[in-house]
């Protein structure tokens, strides 16, 4: 695993973070809880991927296919 992604999913959570304080204060919370809905799916999507990857390799180690 690259620290990179965990400076990835960090940032994404910043600046999720920033969007959703400007957003309630300007009174605009249903796109808050959009763009809020939006970072937690992308993160999902990253860390799939790494799960994925992870069972690709125990396959791999223990030759299940």
């Amino acid at each position: 695993m690259d620290i990179s992604l965990i400076f990835k999913i960090a940032s994404i959570g910043i600046l999720l973070g920033i969007l959703n304080i400007i957003l309630d204060k300007a009174d605009k919370k249903e796109f808050s809880y959009i763009v809020t809905l939006v970072g937690v799916i992308i993160v999902f999507g990253m860390v799939i991927n790494l799960i994925s990857r992870l069972f690709d390799n125990i396959r791999a180690i223990f030759h299940l296919y």
